[in-house]
Parts: structure tokens; C-alpha cells; sequence
């Protein structure tokens, strides 16, 4: 079994980065219908697209992308349980767009993803250098808004009907958070 280095540890999870083998499991959970709902891209993800967005995107600096792990005292290593990452990373003006899911149903409402932003937000702060990150999240999403909100992020615009890839429309908040 692989070790990882894992960049932040909290109390609930811990935080590696994203590699290849991850790409599969990182498929499914993003095609999970509770997962794919609060996106505007709602099209099946492929591990060919997967790959190619990583190749465009986390090799070239303009991404970083961490596997949320989860911290159990029965696991010699942590069970990977969702996604954080950064995207858009703008270096001179020191900002990026922020995003955040938990795959693993039976890891939904422990406090992962909470623990997860403020880990990923201290290394966006301390490793990238950032000063600022923003995220938009679909009206409708209370819980996930409620998470941001409790990670500092303020709400900055409305953007009303927003047309998502399958032709529904759904409002979106922008949010964001100085580092």
C-alpha cells in the first residue's frame, strides 16, 4: 500500500495531494447525482477528461487539487473521503477559486469538509502565497453555504439564472474570502 505525505493534518482529516491513481475515484464521486447537482458542468466526468483537465490544469501550476482524508485510529492511513482544491490560481494578483465536495456518503455531516477548508485555506495562505479566493455556490446549496460562511467567506454578488450544462437554470452566490 502506497504512503502519502500528507501536507496538512487536522483533528477530523487530513490533506495530500491529488495524484493519478486517484483520478478513478475522484470520477465517480464527481458523477455522484448529489455531487453533480451543485455543479454548472452536470455531464458525466470521464478519467479521460479527468486526466487531460489535470494535465491542463495541476501540471501547469494553474490548479491545486487535495484528497480529503479521513482520520481514523483504526487506519494506519487516513480513508480518502472528498476533494478541496484551488483553480484559476492567479500568481500576480494573488487570487483563486475555491472548491470543496465529500465523496463518501457515510463521511457527509462529521465536520469533514469544514476542517478541510480551513486546512487548504492556512496552505493557500502560507504555500501559494494567496490573498484572496472566491467561490460560487448555487443558491440552493444552505448546507454548503453555511460550511463557506463558517469559513470566513462573505457573499459579494447574486447572479440570478445561471444555465447549467444539462439546460436547468439555478441562482448562484459569489463568495469570497481574504486570506
Amino acid at each position: 500500500m502506497k504512503d502519502y505525505n500528507f501536507l496538512k493534518e487536522g483533528k477530523l482529516v487530513s490533506l495530500r495531494l491529488s495524484d493519478e491513481e486517484d483520478i478513478p475515484m475522484i470520477v465517480g464521486w464527481r458523477n455522484k447525482d448529489r455531487v453533480r447537482i451543485n455543479h454548472v458542468y452536470r455531464e458525466d466526468f470521464t478519467v479521460e477528461g479527468q486526466k487531460a483537465w489535470k494535465e491542463k490544469n495541476i501540471d501547469t501550476g494553474k490548479a491545486v487539487q487535495f484528497i480529503i482524508c479521513e482520520n481514523r485510529p483504526d487506519r494506519r492511513i487516513p480513508r480518502p473521503v472528498g476533494v478541496v482544491h484551488f483553480h484559476s490560481i492567479d500568481k500576480e494578483q494573488g487570487s483563486a477559486e475555491y472548491g470543496i465536495y465529500i465523496g463518501e456518503e457515510d463521511a457527509i455531516g462529521k465536520g469533514y469538509a469544514s476542517e478541510a477548508a480551513d486546512l487548504a485555506l492556512e496552505y493557500a495562505k502560507e504555500t501559494l502565497g494567496l490573498k484572496k479566493v472566491i467561490l460560487r455556490a448555487f443558491a440552493s446549496n444552505v448546507t454548503a453555504i453555511k460550511s463557506y460562511i463558517h469559513a470566513g467567506f462573505a457573499k459579494t454578488e447574486d447572479v440570478p439564472d445561471v444555465l447549467c450544462s444539462d439546460g436547468q437554470k439555478d441562482d448562484m452566490i459569489i463568495m469570497e474570502k481574504s486570506l
